[in-house]
């Protein structure tokens, strides 16, 4: 469907206010199970409307309604009407609901803004080699941030000179402290990585064929092995939103779950699965310190990290880079 169109556009937009009433994680996870399920009907032969269409695309994929949307209404609720159930735009588990109307078409704009993001960015040079997806999350919120926050992206000043720019006072203020130890980054990664391309070997040993005899599209036979773990990491976050205390200690992996595929996929290699979701890990929280510790509103370490990660990526496997793709033939 193309971004320009106007059933694109409107389909964003309501798939936008929607996600933005239910919150930015209920939203994700939706999204999450939706490109699981969209998976799950082309490995039957079936059509990939489900996951390019609904789950990774203008209805409810994570640009659009499927997290950012929220996620941006969030900020506006909390920095401009005012009106956000906590008062904190970093909470992204409070439904919006019960906010106002403006919030909820805040969040449809947002979700049209990302919608048409996504094709500008693919024609600019070297800008294309992100995951654009995920860029454009980041930019959107970005923008929200300093629109409703009146803050750069880099975060709140005040708490920088206390704490220092990638420092987080043992963990205190960290994204996910309870994962971002160095130690459990490289066994959650590790796991998650060789997960991530086992399935992804799986679905492309099984797609492949499917795929040459016409039976699903390409587009779905590369997609489906990359964004299954992936979807299944989101769906996981429903704990995060049932569980209190020490119960609502989730791992956050989407990240670790695309890269580990990608790895497998570049390269053919399980090992390479496993590396490449440990430096996901890393990347991710890298980009949390970057740019969420210090924020007042949720800048999405997880997309950040796919998007630089998707980056680096590119720039050593693609024949106009560097090729190491040759490597692993």
């Amino acid at each position: 469907m193309d971004a320009w169109s106007f059933n694109a556009m409107l389909l964003a937009f309501g798939g936008g206010m929607f996600g933005a009433s239910l919150g930015a994680l209920w939203a994700f996870c939706l999204c999450g199970l939706l490109t699981m399920l969209g998976c799950l009907v082309v490995l039957g032969g079936g059509s990939d409307f489900l996951l390019l269409q609904v789950g990774l695309g203008p209805i409810f994929g994570p640009h659009t309604g499927g997290f950012v949307a929220a996620v941006v209404a969030s900020t506006y609720a909390a920095g401009f009407r005012k009106n956000h159930p906590s008062g904190a735009a970093k909470d992204i588990l409070s439904p919006l609901v019960d906010t106002s109307w403006d919030v909820l078409v805040v969040g449809g704009l947002s979700a049209v803004f990302g919608l048409v993001l996504v094709p500008v960015l693919a024609k600019i040079p070297i800008v294309r080699e992100f995951d654009l997806l995920a860029l454009s999350i980041i930019i959107n919120i970005w923008l929200a941030r300093y629109l409703f926050q009146k803050e750069m992206p880099w975060g709140n000043m005040e708490s920088i000179r206390k704490h220092g720019w990638l420092k987080t006072d043992n963990y205190a203020i960290s994204w996910v402290g309870w994962m971002s130890p160095p130690s459990r980054l490289v066994t959650i990664g590790a796991g998650m990585g060789v997960l991530s391309g086992g399935v992804a070997m799986g679905f492309r040993e099984y797609l492949l064929p499917l795929a040459e005899q016409g039976v699903v599209s390409e587009a779905a036979a590369f997609v489906a092995p990359l964004i299954f773990c992936w979807g299944f990491s989101a769906m996981m976050l429903t704990m995060l939103n049932f569980g209190q205390n020490t119960i609502q200690k989730s791992p956050v992996t989407h990240c670790m779950a695309i890269m580990g595929a990608w790895g497998y996929l570049q390269t053919g290699s399980l090992v390479m699965a496993m590396i490449f979701g440990i430096a996901a890990a890393f990347i991710e929280e890298l980009t949390a310190r970057m740019f969420y510790n210090h924020g007042s509103n949720h800048l999405d370490p997880p997309a950040a990290g796919i998007a630089f990660a998707t980056l680096i990526m590119n720039l050593l496997f693609k024949p106009e880079f560097l090729n190491l793709g040759q490597f692993f033939q």
